[in-house]
């Protein structure tokens, strides 16, 4: 299942990516659907910055999948390139429930648009019914396309939240610095 999410914000594209990739934490507050998030490392190399981050969200799930999802099962690992000379981030996705059986990857660019920066999240998600563990095999093909449906329906918006948080973080920040010179 393809995974596609645009997001316009209205602020450089050099502040709007360094603060999707610094700010992480700070944004929490912004993106409802995540309740936490840990920064397991971070290496900056000559050419990129590499991550591995720890996410935990939250949300509905679907009468049919709750036999083999729950809320705490909603956590994975992302591992993410930061390439800033070109405004792009390669990021993988290892969930912690059916590790094996979940391959998730995919590319944002960060692109200047003349009135602020477009954020373009293209991405893969595919399940293998095979490498579902604990899940009978008469079930796994049904299974593996509702676990399927369910996270797709979950990482195209939660990308566009993400998005809208740092529109939203940027114009706090922005109110910040204007409140601030007016009382200097």
């Amino acid at each position: 299942m393809l995974i596609s999410a645009d997001t316009h914000i209205p602020f450089p594209r050099p502040l709007v990516y360094s603060t999707y990739r610094d700010k992480l934490i700070e944004l929490i507050p912004f993106m409802p659907n995540i309740r936490q998030i840990t920064i397991q490392s971070r290496e900056e190399g000559d050419r990129a910055i590499t991550f591995v981050n720890d996410w935990h969200g939250g949300g509905d799930i679907p009468a049919a999948a709750r036999a083999f999802l729950n809320e705490s099962m909603l956590s994975w690992t992302e591992r993410a390139v930061w390439q800033e000379d070109a405004y792009t981030t390669d990021w993988r996705i290892e969930t912690h429930a059916f590790t094996a059986a979940v391959n998730c990857a995919g590319k944002n660019q960060f692109l200047e648009d003349g009135s602020g920066t477009l954020i373009r999240c293209r991405g893969e998600l595919t399940i293998d019914a095979a490498k579902l563990k604990d899940v009978p095999s008469f079930l796994a093909g049904m299974v593996s396309g509702l676990v399927e449906d369910f996270l797709s329906k979950k990482i195209g918006p939660n990308l566009v939240q993400m998005g809208d948080g740092v529109r939203h973080y940027l114009e706090q920040q922005a109110r910040e610095e204007r409140r601030l010179h007016k009382s200097m």
